[in-house]
């Protein structure tokens, strides 16, 4: 398959399978949504990535995707996805072209379902990152999460004075883990063998 047949694939798949929900009856369980973007930057395809700052209330200084919590204004969970978005990294709803939805997938500490949308997005683009919730922008070719599938990524990774076993892909400096990398995971799974791409 060619690089470039990358987002109709995901289109293609996504539109065809049912999302596998997480039904949760806690009272404490939050819902959030995200966005996977996805961008095209020299004929290879890359998936962005935040790195958040230490003065958000959950998750910092991990490596997430744009998004957040569900507000009551909000329409949907891809209204969330885009407005999160829009917030964390000046992303313009208008801008994004929704591929579909991924599975549900559960943080291990903040007691959040995350609900992500893929959604392909322009690129170069005048990103206008918030100093308040990211910290810098991360780009990871698709491939890396394709390369070596044989191999363990389960790794122990420290955060706030803890220890966790999770999956995990380093990635120049930074470590995606947890809910974020549970999520790439998916993703790939869901798409299968078809995604022969050069990496």
């Amino acid at each position: 398959m060619k690089s470039s047949e990358l987002p109709n694939l995901i289109k293609g798949v996504l539109e065809q399978r049912p999302i596998k929900g997480i039904e949760e009856t806690d009272p404490g369980i939050r819902h959030a949504a995200v966005l996977v973007p996805l961008f095209e930057s020299d004929g290879v395809y890359h998936v962005l990535f935040t790195k958040r700052t230490n003065r958000v209330d959950a998750h910092k200084g991990q490596i997430s995707f744009p998004g957040g919590a569900v507000d009551e204004e909000d329409g949907s969970l891809r209204e969330t996805a885009l407005r999160e978005a829009h917030e964390e990294i000046g992303l313009r709803p208008e801008d994004v072209t929704i591929l579909g939805r991924t599975d549900d997938a559960r943080t291990i500490a903040s007691n959040f379902v995350i609900h992500p949308f893929v959604g392909l997005i322009p690129y170069p683009y005048p990103f206008k990152v918030s100093p308040e919730e990211v910290k810098k922008l991360i780009e990871v070719p698709f491939g890396f999460f394709l390369s070596d599938p044989s191999r363990d990524r389960t790794m122990a990774v420290e955060y706030e004075g803890k220890t966790y076993r999770s999956l995990a892909y380093p990635y120049d400096g930074d470590v995606i883990w947890g809910a974020t990398a549970r999520i790439m995971e998916n993703l790939v799974e869901v798409l299968g063998e078809k995604t022969d791409l050069p990496v």
